[in-house]
């Protein structure tokens, strides 16, 4: 299996061909869904990544750009960056590539909790308020609502892959998105919502 490069100067990783051999019918997969908080460092291959990412919010339908998760008006307002020890990377799903943010590793700045540092890779969620397309009438304050609500629907698509992967996932309010917005570069109208570490289990699960 492809490792992740480390190479500081390279600024596009694309990604295999996501390949989902899970074998888990759907009820087997929420039968095991559950959340790790106590992670081994082992990292995970560029495969592993590859099909996790798809999982959660990749192009199904390349013809009109559809995703493995629904969006308010189809605005596709959720920027996914991997935050890996090589360096933290933005999800180009159209390409299916990942596309560096920052060089070093920002993964302690993903979370309050310690396993945070240790978790191979940590997904953060962004909200594009630029991008969030409103139906007429609807008040502009649901913004967060409804951007809350997509991102839900690619936590859980996150959570039954590794479900049926055999890895280890959490998603988590508490981080510093000040922070950690400053330091993946976002702009005024992006801002840092939730983070879900993902891995290998530690020797000790809480549910």
């Amino acid at each position: 299996m492809a490792t992740i490069p480390s190479d500081p100067l390279m600024d596009t990783m694309p990604l295999p061909t996501p390949r989902l051999q899970g074998g888990l019918t759907l009820e087997a997969a929420l039968k095991k869904r559950h959340s790790t908080r106590e992670y081994l460092a082992d990292p995970l291959s560029l495969e592993q990544v590859s099909a996790l990412l798809w999982a959660g919010f990749g192009v199904n339908r390349p013809g009109s750009w559809g995703r493995t998760a629904p969006t308010a008006c189809d605005s596709q307002e959720i920027v996914v960056y991997a935050v890996l020890a090589e360096g933290a990377w933005r999800y180009d799903a159209r390409e299916h590539r990942l596309l560096r943010a920052r060089t070093g590793d920002l993964r302690a700045l993903t979370g309050t909790q310690d396993f945070v540092s240790v978790a191979p890779l940590n997904l953060v969620y962004v909200i594009d308020h630029e991008h969030l397309q409103l139906e007429d009438g609807l008040d502009p304050e649901e913004h967060g609502v409804l951007a809350g609500a997509d991102i839900g629907c690619i936590v859980e698509n996150i959570y039954l892959y590794c479900a049926g992967a055999g890895l280890a996932t959490v998603v988590r309010g508490q981080l510093q998105r000040r922070e950690l917005g400053a330091a993946l570069g976002l702009r005024p109208h992006q801002r840092v919502a939730l983070a879900q570490s993902v891995g290998f289990a530690g020797p000790a699960h809480t549910h």
